[in-house]
Order: structure tokens, then sequence, then C-alpha cells
């Protein structure tokens, strides 16, 4: 399962009323090769379900992740932080077994 945390729901839902966007837009999260640990998160709307595709809600979130991505982020949070010391989204991703300096990369 891939969840959201409380503080990126409401960026989410932020954002959606923002780019004017109709709720049948979901959030998908994938993997794709590159970055200085080899693998880079990938973050965006969509309101297509693909063939494959994992489908999760959490708090009132759809979250698409195709199979390919999903074996690397069984278990991920989608959290949120705007303070000091960056502003984005970010990955809790327990099966990282490192990641790069900005957090935008990981290995397993």
């Amino acid at each position: 399962m891939i969840t959201v945390s409380d503080i990126a729901k409401t960026k989410i839902d932020q954002l959606k009323q923002e780019s004017h966007l109709t709720a049948d837009y979901m959030i998908r999260v994938s993997v794709v090769g590159g970055g200085c640990s080899g693998l880079t998160y990938n973050l965006d709307f969509d309101n297509e379900m693909k063939a494959g595709d994992q489908l999760f809600e959490d708090k009132g979130e759809k979250i698409l992740c195709d199979m390919k991505s999903f074996l690397y982020l069984c278990g991920t949070e989608l959290d949120f932080s705007d303070g000091l010391n960056g502003k984005g989204f970010s990955f809790i991703n327990p099966n990282a077994s490192r990641s790069c300096g900005c957090g935008e990369s990981f290995a397993v």
C-alpha cells in the first residue's frame, strides 16, 4: 500500500483546486531510472487508470502506481514539507537502502 500524510493530503487538495482539476484526477506515483543513486521518484496527477496499475486510497486520495514502480514503493508514505530545509513532496520509502543528499533519488 502507498499512503499520504495529513500535510501531503492538504497540499494535494490545494494543488488540485489551484489547477482546477476535477474530482476524477488521482495522484500517480512512479519510479524511473536516473539521479545520483540510480532511481528517481515521479509524482503527477492523472485521470486515467492504465492496464496493470495498482490503485490505493488513503485519506480520500486515490493513488495510482504501475506494477513495476510498486515493487520499489510498497509501504511508502507520501509526505510534504514546507520548512526551512526544503519545500516539497518527499517519499518516505522503507525499501530504500540509500538516498542522495537532496532526497531526489534512491537505491534499493
